[in-house]
């Protein structure tokens, strides 16, 4: 019986090992192969401002948002983005503002057009304590997400709905390199 079982494992573990290093003759021809750029490509998702459609998108209008051109986009749901904003924070309820002097429409207007914006010259970032800087552009270290809180539910100083307004992420999770290509070295 014990002759059987151990068969059958290394029968298994045989059987897997030709299916995982599998190789054939033929895999060479596929290494001279030039990539196949014909056919029909469509926008599938657009994160200009992370978390934006997430939030602000009702479910059943979020692939229309994501292949909707950004010229289009505020026409066509600037009014769902602030009914949504409205419901989700006090901090705009009766003309309240958000730091950057925003109210509720001016504040949707601007996030409905899902677009990177980038200062040509001024300082590029999300955020950085400076109203004029603000969403002109975004660097590698921003806190792009807690800056979006802050702006959605933290009124005119930031200080309303502290509990609200931080995703309590700090940092990176590794140093970003100083030199390109920036992004931290992997694991």
């Amino acid at each position: 019986m014990k002759n059987i079982k151990r068969l059958q494992v290394l029968t298994v573990a045989f059987a897997v090992s030709l299916l995982a290093f599998n190789c054939s003759d033929k895999d060479d021809d596929n290494m001279s192969m030039k990539p196949d750029f014909s056919g029909t490509y469509m926008q599938e998702d657009q994160m200009g401002r992370p978390a934006v459609n997430t939030v602000f998108t009702s479910s059943d209008k979020k692939d229309m948002f994501n292949v909707t051109i950004p010229s289009a986009q505020n026409a066509a749901f600037q009014s769902m983005f602030q009914t949504n904003l409205l419901a989700l924070s006090p901090a705009y309820a009766n003309g309240g503002k958000n730091a950057l002097g925003q109210d509720a429409a001016a504040f949707t207007g601007l996030l409905a057009t899902d677009v990177l914006n980038v200062s040509l010259d001024g300082k590029t970032t999300f955020y950085d304590g400076v109203a004029a800087n603000t969403l002109s552009g975004r660097a590698l270290g921003d806190d792009v997400i807690t800056v979006e809180l802050l702006l959605i539910f933290g009124g005119e100083d930031f200080t309303e709905n502290p509990t609200l307004t931080d995703d309590n992420v700090s940092a990176n999770d590794k140093p970003f390199l100083s030199s390109f290509p920036y992004l931290a070295s992997p694991w």
